[in-house]
């Protein structure tokens, strides 16, 4: 049997009954559609997880934390040492397979002043050099800290621009960058000079925020400005946490705050964190076994420590992602099969109001098969179309989301998805065919002669 006659007849079929058709399509339309936006949303979701995740550091990234002493080293407890800078000098002596260890002493609740602004940092760290690396801090203006400033105690800082924004105001408020190098802050209280600032970090959605805030202008406010400050607050939170960061160095917040000038005049030498990245993730296990190795030698014996991965927050964000996938996918199923339970209705329809033509076919030679494949193919070309025009409604919808979510990750169409959603418009409209296509095939000749 020519396959090429029995599509035209079924598109004739199809353009001969356009409003029913439409109405049988709507099923499909929205199935696909609704498939490829949800595919694209969590696509978006995802994209957003791990940028959070890439900018906290990366995969090879991991935390050095302490821990509860284990009960059988409970009568060691007087002995613990925590985490000190100690710590840091043997895994670089001794741990080769750690790449690079950063010491962080961290100084919370501090507060940041200029004139009469002042802010509340989201970190304010005394760091070694290597925080740059492990944190993915990339300088725009200025530089970092030199042994020197280490050596010395130098009152040094380097800043985030969500910093700078709310001490000296932001580009958005002034209409010009704002660089404050050179320029005296008080951290609580004490001055420091400011000799370096990092670049702006946003996410996608971030950028999207801004740029929906640039084009869509509030109103002036009472100081003849619409305050656009703080608004990567409502993005990534590891953005806002990198662009309200405030880094001195290690000896500096040692001396000048944790010294004997510190609390209740008690010298406090530990480290607030210790990070490591390892050289080959292929091999975080053996890595992280040699820093435990090296560290129960420093920490005499006692495991107060533990080592926290970024796989742990990998796993979550892949459950995640396949919860939303599942969830989705299902509903956009239904919507198919409900979908599918149309066409195979309109195709019943169709039949019992071409019974007499099946007749005369079947009457002129007409085999089983003949019949049960026009059939078919006129089930399969209703689906397939109402797939491609699923296909098209599906990017209309995504960029309506975009429009009236602007501040979500953006969405992202994907291929895979687009395929499957067809495939799955395809089967469907084979699986709707297959009643109707058998209760055609099988109508007796001179019976459906008869039928009025």
């Amino acid at each position: 049997m020519n396959l090429l006659p029995c599509l035209a007849v079924g598109l004739k079929e199809i353009w001969a009954h356009k409003f029913r058709s439409l109405l049988t399509m709507l099923g499909i339309i929205l199935g696909v559609s609704s498939l490829v936006a949800m595919t694209a949303l969590v696509k978006g979701m995802e994209n957003g997880m791990k940028e959070n995740l890439i900018a906290m550091g990366g995969l090879d990234k991991v935390l050095l934390e302490d821990q509860q002493i284990p009960p059988y080293q409970q009568q060691y407890a007087d002995d613990a040492v925590g985490r000190t800078i100690n710590d840091v000098y043997a895994l670089r002596a001794s741990a080769p397979l750690i790449r690079l260890v950063s010491p962080e002493m961290a100084l919370r609740g501090a507060t940041v002043s200029y004139g009469d602004n002042s802010v509340t940092p989201s970190e304010l760290d005394g760091v070694w050099s290597a925080a740059l690396d492990m944190n993915l801090h990339v300088l725009q203006y200025g530089r970092f800290f030199t042994p020197l400033d280490e050596q010395r105690a130098n009152s040094v800082c380097v800043i985030g621009t969500g910093i700078r924004d709310e001490l000296f105001g932001s580009p958005e408020d002034l209409g010009r960058e704002i660089v404050p190098l050179g320029r005296i802050v008080l951290i609580n209280g004490q001055p420091f000079t400011i000799v370096g600032m990092f670049e702006h970090y946003e996410s996608e959605r971030e950028r999207k925020a801004r740029e929906w805030a640039k084009a869509h202008p509030q109103p002036k406010t009472n100081h003849g400005v619409a305050r656009s400050r703080g608004w990567g607050r409502h993005g990534g939170w590891a953005f806002w946490r990198k662009n309200y960061t405030v880094y001195i160095p290690l000896n500096t917040m040692w001396i000048r705050f944790r010294s004997a000038a510190g609390t209740n005049n008690i010298p406090d030498p530990h480290l607030t964190d210790i990070d490591l990245k390892v050289r080959d993730l292929d091999q975080l296990e053996t890595s992280l076994q040699q820093a435990r190795n090296v560290l129960m030698i420093t920490h005499h014996g006692i495991e107060d420590f533990m080592f926290q991965t970024q796989e742990n927050n990998v796993e979550n964000i892949n459950a995640a992602i396949h919860n939303a996938r599942m969830s989705g996918g299902i509903i956009a199923a239904i919507g198919l099969i409900v979908g599918g339970i149309g066409i195979m209705n309109i195709m019943l329809a169709s039949i019992t109001e071409r019974v007499r033509e099946i007749g005369i076919r079947k009457a002129i030679g007409a085999t089983y098969a003949d019949v049960f494949i026009q059939i078919l193919i006129e089930s399969v070309v209703i689906a397939v179309i109402g797939g491609l025009a699923g296909l098209g409604t599906s990017y209309g919808m995504v960029q309506a989301l975009s429009i009236l979510s602007p501040n979500e990750n953006t969405p992202q169409i994907t291929m895979p998805a687009m395929l499957i959603a067809f495939a799955f418009s395809a089967g469907v409209g084979v699986l709707a065919g297959l009643i109707p296509a058998f209760k055609a095939a099988k109508l007796d000749p001179i019976q459906a002669l008869r039928y009025e």
